[in-house]
């Protein structure tokens, strides 16, 4: 045998080696590290989600004529901060013959409340356009509100980014640093909407949830949990299945007690398949319910936006 034969027959060899450690490794972390899939049902949903309500001492800060800036200390004793604007058409805010609607907005995964306000940040763009939604949103008569999630915008843990808890969820199967942030930032809106309610200005009975990506999941499981939501626009909300059950969206599309729900979608999104959204608006339960499918990404179209505008009426 040549020396040439030779090296290619070891060679194959140690790459035969090398495909069976690899091989051995993948099974040992997926029999560590993989997320195991768990059930919930509706009285553990609720458990899930229950919070003692605090005394509730809003801070406000008028910003403009119709925009104002406020903190609370939400359930838990932590700040939340946010913020609220006024339709223009309202000539005083205080003795408002006619309450308004109110649109509650939920920023997402890596962004903040500002991106409810502002086409860019930071020099970023909005790429989102939430911006325009809360244009829209104003201009067809609501009041819109909007606060940080949990570990977001001025909430964020600088020794615990969004990002390494992402990564803690996907190598290791860490899932209660993720489930913990969602769950807590229902919460908080939870705690938010007892403000609301005490507001004379404010339609009790046309209170709406808004949101994108991680918004639109966290819109879902809000109303999925509180009566007090009337209507939803979830936009391109991420699939998940039981591995994060308590915070899935599938586990309270069937328990939704809402008028209506438009559901946003995207035909080639990398974090929910048309599958997996078609599944969804079927187990959403509404008066009223509309799916949207759009083509494009998770990033959607430039000027999507505009498809919204019967979802005010």
């Amino acid at each position: 045998m040549s020396v040439l034969s030779k090296l290619k027959k070891n060679g194959k060899k140690i790459m035969i080696s090398l495909a069976g450690i690899v091989a051995g490794l993948a099974a040992l972390w997926y029999a560590f590290f993989s997320l195991t899939p768990y059930q919930v049902d509706e009285y553990m949903m609720q458990s899930h989600y229950a919070y003692k309500k605090p005394a509730m001492n809003m801070q406000i800060e008028q910003v403009t004529a119709r925009n104002f800036a406020f903190t609370y200390q939400t359930f838990d004793g932590a700040t939340v901060n946010g913020r609220l604007a006024y339709p223009d058409d309202i000539d005083a805010i205080d003795n408002a013959s006619t309450r308004m609607p109110v649109l509650v907005g939920v920023h997402a995964m890596g962004r903040s409340e500002n991106r409810w306000w502002m086409e860019s940040f930071k020099e970023r763009p909005t790429l989102e356009q939430t911006d325009e939604i809360t244009k829209q949103a104003l201009a067809a008569g609501y009041a819109v509100i909007a606060i940080d999630g949990r570990n977001h915008g001025k909430r964020k843990d600088l020794d615990y980014s969004v990002r390494d808890m992402m990564l803690d969820l996907h190598l290791w199967g860490e899932r209660e640093p993720y489930e913990a942030m969602v769950t807590d930032t229902v919460k908080d809106y939870r705690v938010l909407l007892d403000w609301i309610e005490q507001q004379s200005q404010f339609d009790q009975d046309n209170i709406s949830v808004a949101g994108y990506s991680l918004g639109g999941q966290v819109a879902l499981l809000l109303a999925g949990i509180d009566g007090r939501i009337e209507n939803v626009l979830s936009i391109v909300p991420p699939h998940l299945d039981d591995k994060t059950a308590m915070v899935a969206p599938k586990n309270v599309a069937k328990r939704l007690n809402v008028d209506k729900v438009w559901l946003v979608t995207a035909n080639d999104d990398e974090y929910a398949t048309v599958e997996n959204n078609e599944t969804l608006f079927t187990l959403i339960k509404a008066n009223q319910k509309k799916h949207i499918q759009l083509d494009g990404g998770h990033i959607l179209p430039e000027g999507y936006f505009k498809q919204l505008i019967g979802w005010y009426e």
